[in-house]
């Protein structure tokens, strides 16, 4: 994805979005919804009901960004509330774009000892 500023914080809006829905409607979700304001500059991502597409909402100084990402196998992890938004870190963010289980991520392997 693109390089955030610092600072930048990512909300993801819990329960399910009508996908068909752009730059107008995600912002009103924002607004009336999350009680939040579309034009701070930060990220607010949405997912669908099939829950293979998400959409992101990002006002970068000059307009506002809409990006989009579907799944070809599998779905994104979501939250089980059905309102309110919960904060991500810019890593549990690269996680769930790549359709990992951002909420409890697990290491692969443990360190071994030197030699």
């Amino acid at each position: 994805m693109i390089g955030l500023p610092s600072g930048t914080r990512i909300w993801l809006a819990a329960g399910l979005t009508d996908m068909r829905r752009g730059f107008d409607g995600l912002a009103s979700i924002v607004q009336e919804k999350l009680a939040a304001d579309p034009f701070a500059g930060h990220v607010f991502v949405f997912r669908g009901r099939r829950g293979d597409l998400v959409k992101l909402l990002w006002w970068d100084g000059d307009g506002l960004c809409l990006f989009a990402k579907r799944l070809e196998r599998g779905r994104f992890i979501w939250p089980q509330a059905s309102e309110g938004s919960v904060h991500l870190s810019g890593a549990q963010l690269s996680m769930l774009l790549e359709g990992i289980d951002w909420r409890r991520p697990s290491r692969t392997g443990q360190p071994e000892r030197a030699a």
